[in-house]
């Protein structure tokens, strides 16, 4: 493998790091690849795709994507569009709240709030995804990372084309692309090596299944994901491929467009996706104004050896990368101002009304009672979109949260008299069983008489 035009001394010790990495982390494998101009020029892979049968990791092996996925199915948006089966500013017909319109839902700004609906096994999920697919703010209005509005895509696409996304997504992305590995699905039914996917502590998940395939579905090797950067563009017209990287901002220095994160610095471009769910560590980057594309692929949840090569390979390649692409957050700490004391008022379910109390306290802490529990006494933040935020071991009892979301956060702000805002059920990472729903409710308090 040549590479020409560019100085790519940083690979000269990638092997060395990458063991240490992987070492130093406890992930099982990372595989890297590297593109430029429309070549695959680096490919390799370290550690083991599959602990207990000694199988090591190969330029071949697949792995998860997770939300890289966003991606592709963006792509596959713009291809309808570019076709004229998507207008992507007519507003959507279905029972929304407020209209929305695919570019809003390509840029998480339909509305919709973030959600996740992970189970395992041939069980069906005690989650009912539509009790959740619920807009809670008008679109356009602000950005939040939501896997409804890619279902909501991934549907569109279907009926717009007729065919199921997995065969769209692989007769007019992948093979015109060259992407052989590409896969869509809960697992992945292609012949070539695959990942097993592992939890921090070593054990192995089974197959994952979600009611939001179009958001987190997709398999490929390291080397298929970053020819899918450098080349993606080139399936659309000009002006709906800068349409790809017109992000909206997210932050100071980011902002998100069509399925990619888009940073421009300097007069330079830094496009990237990452992926993680359980077992899933992913990151595409796109540099398209070196030529340059780089793929790194986990197989652990915790995605410190992924953020550890990324950002060794963004130090020689492109120092101005934003480590926010690696986690991109939002919203920012600021001074606690909320005053000492109680509220009450419930928690919105589809289960019904769940009994809240919250008794902010001095010294930036909060006793929180949800329904007959036992109150419990948790630090209390504040940020720049919350006025109240804490998190506490408590389980929401409803029927999509008790069987694997056993922690409770509460997200309010300060208006109109009241606490508003939302009361989430989840899963607190994976070291013990295995991720489960992130179900967003709505919560509404009033001063305690």
């Amino acid at each position: 493998m040549s590479l020409l035009g560019e100085d790519m001394s940083v690979l000269d010790g990638l092997d060395e790091f990458c063991e240490k990495a992987l070492a130093a982390h406890g992930s099982p494998s990372v595989s890297v690849a590297v593109a430029q101009g429309n070549e695959l020029v680096f490919a390799r892979a370290y550690g083991l795709a599959d602990v207990e049968a000694g199988r090591a990791a190969v330029p071949e092996t697949v792995y998860g994507l997770a939300s890289v996925t966003k991606a592709f199915t963006a792509l596959a948006v713009c291809l309808a569009a570019d076709r004229g089966l998507i207008d992507l500013d007519a507003p959507l017909s279905g029972p929304y709240r407020w209209p929305v319109t695919p570019r809003q839902l390509l840029r998480h700004r339909g509305g919709f709030p973030a959600y996740y609906d992970f189970h395992y096994g041939d069980a069906p999920s005690p989650v009912d995804p539509a009790a959740y697919r619920r807009q809670v703010r008008e679109p356009g209005s602000e950005f939040e990372y939501s896997n409804h509005g890619y279902a909501e895509l991934g549907r569109l696409l279907e009926e717009v084309t007729g065919q199921p996304l997995r065969d769209f997504l692989r007769e007019q992305v992948a093979e015109p692309l060259g992407l052989a590995s590409f896969e869509f699905g809960d697992a992945y039914p292609g012949s070539g090596p695959v990942a097993t996917r592992y939890t921090p502590d070593g054990r192995a998940y089974p197959d994952c299944r979600s009611s939001h395939p179009a958001a987190g579905a997709g398999w490929a090797t390291a080397g298929d994901i970053a020819l899918f950067a450098r080349r993606s563009a080139g399936l659309l017209r000009p002006e709906t491929a800068a349409a790809l990287l017109d992000g909206l901002p997210i932050t100071d220095r980011l902002g998100y467009g069509f399925g990619r994160i888009v940073q421009r610095e300097g007069g330079s471009v830094i496009s990237t996706h990452g992926g993680g769910m359980g077992g899933i560590a992913a990151m595409m980057i796109d540099l398209p104004d070196r030529g340059l594309s780089l793929a790194v692929l986990g197989n652990c949840t915790d995605k410190a050896t992924r953020d550890a090569v990324v950002r060794h390979l963004m130090d020689g390649l492109a120092p101005e990368f934003d480590p926010g692409h690696l986690h991109p957050i939002t919203a920012e700490a600021r001074d606690f101002a909320l005053a000492p004391g109680g509220w009450a008022g419930s928690v919105e379910t589809p289960d019904g009304e769940i009994p809240l109390h919250v008794e902010v306290l001095t010294e930036q802490r909060a006793a929180v009672r949800l329904a007959d529990l036992p109150p419990v006494t948790v630090p209390a933040y504040s940020s720049t979109k919350w006025d109240l935020s804490v998190y506490a071991d408590l389980q929401l009892p409803t029927a999509g949260a008790l069987p694997n979301s056993p922690s409770f956060g509460l997200e309010l702000r300060a208006e109109d008299g009241g606490l508003t805002g939302r009361a989430v059920a989840y899963k607190s990472g994976d070291r013990e069983g295995l991720l489960g729903p992130y179900l967003v409710h709505a919560c509404r308090l009033r001063p305690a008489g």
